[in-house]
């Protein structure tokens, strides 16, 4: 049970939601500003949820 794969997926969506929000901003797309704050938001969680795996599989392993 490797985080790493949540993290992966948590830094890629992250990255997409920032690009999201930024080209948003620029053309002044609220909507797609709302979907890059969410993308970042959900890479985030990914990315927890990755690390807490990762620690239960250390402690798991002693």
């Amino acid at each position: 049970m490797s985080g790493l794969s949540d993290k992966v997926k948590g830094a890629v969506n992250k990255t997409k939601g920032e690009a999201k929000d930024q080209f948003g901003n620029a053309t002044d797309d609220h909507k797609l500003q709302a979907e890059g704050k969410i993308d970042k938001l959900k890479g985030e969680v990914q990315k927890e949820v990755g690390e807490l795996k990762d620690r239960h599989d250390r402690k798991k392993d002693h």
